[in-house]
């Protein structure tokens, strides 16, 4: 991801990448980016995370083709205008700044699949999101919110929520609505108490540690969860399962018994007790990246 290093006393490292494939190295002196950069129309991937800037230009509106922009961990106190003007944009990275909002211009970002606002100082929750029908992943980590919105399920499109380190003291009932999500991250926050979440069928991980919960929340059997007390959860419920499976065997091989003659069962009659496709689901990026 993004940005090198340093390579001398107030200049740092980025990087763009164009149509082809091909990575340049950009030289950012002082938080101001080369001017050269703006003549280069056809950019799809720019990474100017860590680059010390205050503020970006203008310009940055005319990289119609951008699908990638990374200015994670600057000095940005609030989002630039250009940003908004980006219709292709697809993987945002605005962690780490000084962002306290959104503008409602952000919403017109209508291609954005995947947002990282982490380690910033929003208190409440982004209005302008509710109007991107195509975000599935959203990391709001380390921030200051404390309730959700009554209309995120109207966030249809999301499969990752990103919630921790934030000041919840209650688990937000208007998750329980969000039945497509498959990972739900909730660690080092203040919640004691878990709803039942069995409903929350496509829920493939639940993180809830550093809470100050007593007992794991009750979830499907597919959901895997981390956190104090998960690891016994688990396997207990394995082994709930393979006795379910082994009573299943055993019926089974009861009714072929009984009926020697009777044609063979096809694929299309088994019904699976625990299906596992999502079992190597990545659901706590350590970095950011596309998804």
């Amino acid at each position: 991801m993004g940005s090198g290093g340093s390579s001398g006393r107030g200049m740092r490292l980025a990087s763009a990448e164009g149509p082809e494939g091909t990575e340049q190295r950009l030289e950012v002196r002082r938080g101001k980016v080369p001017e050269a950069l703006w003549a280069q129309r056809g950019i799809q991937k720019l990474y100017l995370s860590g680059a010390g800037l205050r503020e970006v230009p203008a310009e940055l509106g005319e990289l119609r083709h951008l699908r990638t922009l990374a200015l994670d961990g600057n000095e940005l106190m609030e989002v630039p205008d250009a940003l908004c003007e980006l219709p292709r944009l697809a993987h945002l990275y605005l962690g780490r700044n000084g962002l306290q909002w959104l503008p409602a211009a952000f919403a017109q970002l209508q291609s954005l699949r995947c947002l990282w606002l982490e380690g910033n100082f929003f208190a409440h929750f982004p209005r302008a999101l509710l109007r991107l029908p195509e975000l599935r992943s959203l990391q709001l980590g380390d921030n200051r919110l404390a309730r959700l919105p009554a209309a995120l399920p109207a966030m249809g499109s999301l499969r990752g929520l990103w919630l921790y380190g934030n000041r919840f003291t209650e688990f937000p009932s208007v998750l329980l609505l969000m039945l497509q999500l498959r990972v739900l991250d909730l660690d080092r926050n203040r919640i004691a108490s878990f709803p039942d979440l069995t409903d929350l069928t496509n829920l493939c991980l639940l993180s809830y540690d550093h809470n100050p919960v007593h007992q794991p929340p009750s979830v499907a059997d597919a959901t895997r969860l981390v956190g104090d007390g998960a690891q016994e959860f688990m396997e207990e419920r394995q082994e709930r399962l393979q006795s379910l499976r082994n009573q299943e065997e055993e019926k089974e091989e009861e009714q072929e018994e009984g009926t020697a003659e009777a044609p063979p069962l096809g694929p299309e009659d088994g019904c699976p007790l625990l299906e596992d496709e999502e079992g190597d689901f990545m659901a706590l990026p350590g970095s950011p990246g596309e998804t």
